[in-house]
């Protein structure tokens, strides 16, 4: 899953919102130990939410359809296409308007600014600039974000053309968003009630 997705899986408790938004950009077990407890938290959580979306049947669905042009990207577009159906789709998820859900989730990550890893100490003020989390609800604001990591690989990912792809099978998509991501707010609300028992 992507950033909003991640953000919405939080829950309510800060520390956990900041973890689980820079799980990405923090690699390895000893790496936790630097952090606050309950950021650490929401890394582990960030790490339990890609487990569990790359070993799930539905989302191989939706990979498998881009795999043959995309290879080893399929994940990442994926990850792309299932945020922009979370925020077009967002009121039937959240009771908080996206836009005022996504100034809250940026306060939030900006004020621990002094332990935010590099990269989204570098990211963030682009995201917040273009106000990445609501321009996922467009097709405009998708492209705009595979465009940007097509610049960043390596190789030729083709990335900036997988719009296309969203147009041509929208409803195949969204129907397995759909499916899938009730099984991951369960999964998700009963890892976070485990793990706060504890």
């Amino acid at each position: 899953m992507n950033f909003l997705a991640h953000l919405y899986l939080s829950g309510d408790n800060e520390q956990i919102i900041v973890g689980n938004f820079i799980g990405d950009f923090v690699k390895g077990r000893n790496a936790l130990q630097t952090f606050d407890p309950t950021i650490a938290l929401g890394i582990e959580l960030h790490r339990a939410i890609d487990q569990f979306t790359d070993t799930h049947p539905v989302v191989r669905s939706s990979k498998d359809r881009l795999r043959p042009k995309y290879r080893h990207y399929a994940g990442v577009i994926v990850d792309i296409f299932y945020d922009h159906f979370l925020a077009r789709k967002w009121n039937d998820y959240h009771k908080t308007p996206l836009p005022e859900f996504a100034q809250r989730a940026y306060a939030i990550v900006k004020r621990e600014h002094d332990i935010l890893p590099a990269g989204v100490q570098y990211m963030l003020p682009y995201m917040i600039s273009g106000n990445w989390l609501v321009s996922y609800a467009s097709e405009e604001g998708i492209r705009k974000a595979l465009s940007g990591m097509a610049r960043r690989t390596t190789f030729s990912s083709k990335l900036d053309e997988a719009v296309d792809e969203l147009r041509t099978y929208y409803p195949s998509f969204q129907d397995e968003f759909v499916a899938f991501f009730e099984d991951l707010r369960r999964y998700c609300a009963d890892w976070l009630d485990n793990a706060t028992k504890k």
